[in-house]
């Protein structure tokens, strides 16, 4: 299997939406870099995805730039999470949801003392957003509000 040839895929996808050719987002400032303050293994980690996931019983995402966000508690079952997203082949996804939220192996992670612990929620969204305005103005803001009152110490994300 050869590379996926992503960037004209997102290109097709966009312009069957109805949306003008994508321009890429340029941060020419590099993010601030915030060395781990305590061990791993005594920190408290969030998980932050862009795979579309959510729980059966939520609303589904939806395509059009939605920059909604979904809570999944760190306790879910991994046969409750489901997935939607228009940017890539969810199949593997649907399979095992854990190719693009890797909460099961987070878990194992917290419970052989490897990570502290885990937040109560995971934070889930449908990446692929059109508008960096909106993510940046409502999207971003929202996670932060939910990691600090969560109290998480570390955040991965998992992009797709």
């Amino acid at each position: 299997m050869g590379p996926v040839e992503y960037v004209p895929r997102i290109r097709q996808q966009y312009s069957r939406l109805g949306y003008q050719p994508y321009q890429w987002v340029s941060n020419p400032e590099p993010p601030p870099w915030q060395p781990l303050r305590k061990p791993l293994a005594r920190s408290r980690l969030a998980l932050i995805a862009s795979g579309g996931i959510y729980v059966r019983g939520q609303v589904a995402f939806h395509h059009k730039d939605d920059v909604s966000l979904r809570a999944i508690p760190t306790t879910v079952r991994t046969r409750d999470l489901r997935v939607t997203h228009f940017a890539y082949d969810k199949t593997d996804a649907r399979s095992d949801p854990n190719v693009v939220f890797p909460i099961d192996t987070l878990r194992a992670l917290a419970a052989e003392g490897f990570i502290g612990q885990l937040t109560k929620h995971a934070w889930t969204f449908m990446g692929g957003i059109y508008s960096s305005r909106r993510v940046r103005e409502e999207l971003a803001p929202r996670i932060v509000e939910r990691l600090l009152a969560e109290g998480a110490e570390l955040a991965l994300l998992v992009p797709v």
